[in-house]
């Protein structure tokens, strides 16, 4: 069991080269390509021009504006159901009982 526990850190520590923390094979290695500067690497549209949407953008912006409609409308219109009105028509009906 001991032996074990003091060749654990050892065992990590060999692994922890291995998983790419500057043994050059690491995301921030030299050799990876450089930021290009543009977005989703899409050329800005020339001056005066407006960028065409393509062909999933309108259906992608169609469905998400009518579920977020949907879910506006929705929960606006939903009944109370919160335990607390429960409690104070049970409370105005015992009253105007008593």
């Amino acid at each position: 069991m001991s032996l074990l526990l003091r060749r654990l850190p050892l065992a990590a520590r060999r692994c922890s080269k291995t998983r790419g923390s500057g043994g050059g094979g690491s995301f921030f290695a030299e050799g990876k390509s450089e930021p290009g500067g543009n977005l989703f690497g899409e050329t800005p549209p020339p001056p005066g021009q407006s960028r065409k949407w393509e062909s999933w953008e309108g259906p992608w912006y169609a469905t998400f504006g009518a579920a977020t409609a949907i879910l506006v409308i929705g929960l606006s219109a939903r009944p109370n159901s919160s335990l607390t009105s429960w409690a104070d028509k049970q409370a105005a009906e015992k009253r105007a009982a008593a």
